[in-house]
Protein backbone atom coordinates (compact mmCIF):
# COMPACT_ATOMS: atom_id res chain seq x y z
CA UNK A 1 0.00 0.00 0.00
CA UNK A 2 3.04 2.51 0.93
CA UNK A 3 4.43 1.47 -2.80
CA UNK A 4 1.01 2.62 -4.48
CA UNK A 5 0.76 5.69 -2.61
CA UNK A 6 4.32 6.73 -3.34
CA UNK A 7 3.75 5.66 -6.85
CA UNK A 8 0.16 8.18 -6.76
CA UNK A 9 2.22 10.96 -5.27
CA UNK A 10 4.89 11.11 -7.72
CA UNK A 11 2.69 10.83 -10.77
CA UNK A 12 0.89 13.60 -9.67
CA UNK A 13 3.62 15.42 -8.76
CA UNK A 14 4.87 14.73 -12.41
CA UNK A 15 1.73 16.05 -13.85
CA UNK A 16 1.80 19.15 -12.02
CA UNK A 17 5.14 19.93 -13.00
CA UNK A 18 4.07 19.15 -16.99
CA UNK A 19 1.11 21.45 -16.18
CA UNK A 20 3.12 24.43 -15.52
CA UNK A 21 3.41 26.93 -18.47
CA UNK A 22 7.40 26.86 -19.78
CA UNK A 23 7.77 30.58 -19.50
CA UNK A 24 10.12 31.95 -22.40
CA UNK A 25 13.59 34.01 -21.87
CA UNK A 26 14.19 36.28 -24.40
CA UNK A 27 18.15 35.91 -24.09
CA UNK A 28 17.75 32.41 -24.34
CA UNK A 29 16.63 32.93 -27.98
CA UNK A 30 19.58 34.84 -29.07
CA UNK A 31 20.89 31.22 -29.90
CA UNK A 32 18.45 29.90 -31.94
CA UNK A 33 16.66 33.30 -33.82
CA UNK A 34 19.73 33.32 -36.55
CA UNK A 35 17.92 30.38 -38.25
CA UNK A 36 14.66 32.26 -38.11
CA UNK A 37 16.69 35.59 -39.95
CA UNK A 38 17.09 33.95 -43.41
CA UNK A 39 13.22 34.25 -44.23
CA UNK A 40 11.39 36.35 -41.34
CA UNK A 41 13.99 39.16 -41.22
CA UNK A 42 13.53 40.14 -45.08
CA UNK A 43 10.54 42.38 -45.58
CA UNK A 44 8.25 41.35 -48.28
CA UNK A 45 10.17 37.96 -48.47
CA UNK A 46 8.15 34.97 -50.67
CA UNK A 47 9.75 31.59 -50.54
CA UNK A 48 9.00 29.77 -53.59
CA UNK A 49 9.30 25.82 -52.50
CA UNK A 50 7.29 23.91 -52.76
CA UNK A 51 4.69 26.50 -53.74
CA UNK A 52 4.47 30.18 -53.05
CA UNK A 53 4.24 31.32 -49.67
CA UNK A 54 4.65 34.63 -47.96
CA UNK A 55 7.27 34.88 -45.29
CA UNK A 56 5.76 37.10 -42.25
CA UNK A 57 7.71 39.38 -40.57
CA UNK A 58 7.92 37.84 -37.02
CA UNK A 59 8.85 41.19 -34.90
CA UNK A 60 5.70 42.04 -33.01
CA UNK A 61 4.05 38.88 -33.45
CA UNK A 62 2.28 38.02 -30.00
CA UNK A 63 4.00 35.28 -28.14
CA UNK A 64 1.12 32.82 -28.03
CA UNK A 65 0.56 33.51 -31.75
CA UNK A 66 4.14 32.23 -32.45
CA UNK A 67 3.98 29.26 -30.00
CA UNK A 68 0.64 27.97 -31.94
CA UNK A 69 2.21 28.28 -35.08
CA UNK A 70 5.51 26.73 -34.17
CA UNK A 71 3.52 23.75 -32.66
CA UNK A 72 0.93 23.34 -35.61
CA UNK A 73 4.07 22.95 -37.69
CA UNK A 74 5.64 20.05 -35.10
CA UNK A 75 2.07 18.59 -35.55
CA UNK A 76 1.40 18.60 -39.23
CA UNK A 77 -0.92 21.40 -38.67
CA UNK A 78 0.89 23.67 -40.76
CA UNK A 79 2.39 22.22 -44.40
CA UNK A 80 5.44 24.08 -45.27
CA UNK A 81 8.31 21.95 -45.28
CA UNK A 82 11.00 23.97 -43.96
CA UNK A 83 9.06 25.08 -41.12
CA UNK A 84 8.30 21.61 -40.41
CA UNK A 85 12.03 20.55 -39.72
CA UNK A 86 13.51 23.92 -37.83
CA UNK A 87 9.84 23.43 -35.33
CA UNK A 88 10.70 19.24 -35.13
CA UNK A 89 13.66 20.34 -33.60
CA UNK A 90 13.04 23.19 -31.01
CA UNK A 91 11.57 21.88 -27.61
CA UNK A 92 8.80 23.20 -25.60
CA UNK A 93 11.30 26.20 -24.25
CA UNK A 94 12.68 26.85 -27.52
CA UNK A 95 9.15 27.51 -28.55
CA UNK A 96 8.49 29.90 -25.47
CA UNK A 97 12.16 31.64 -25.79
CA UNK A 98 11.57 32.37 -29.19
CA UNK A 99 8.19 33.51 -28.77
CA UNK A 100 9.26 35.39 -26.05
CA UNK A 101 12.08 36.95 -28.20
CA UNK A 102 9.62 38.32 -31.05
CA UNK A 103 6.83 39.71 -29.15
CA UNK A 104 9.18 41.67 -27.50
CA UNK A 105 10.08 43.79 -31.01
CA UNK A 106 8.14 45.04 -32.83
CA UNK A 107 7.56 45.16 -36.78
CA UNK A 108 10.83 47.59 -37.60
CA UNK A 109 13.02 46.08 -35.41
CA UNK A 110 15.96 44.39 -37.32
CA UNK A 111 15.82 40.34 -36.16
CA UNK A 112 19.05 40.45 -34.45
CA UNK A 113 18.40 42.93 -32.11
CA UNK A 114 16.44 43.78 -29.31
CA UNK A 115 14.81 46.85 -28.26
Amino acid sequence: MKKLLTMVVLGAAATAAQAQEVKGNVDAAKDKVAMCIGCHGIPGYRASFPETYEVPMLGGQSAKYIENALKGYQKGERKHPTMRAIAASLTEQDIANLAAYYSQQNAETKPNSLK
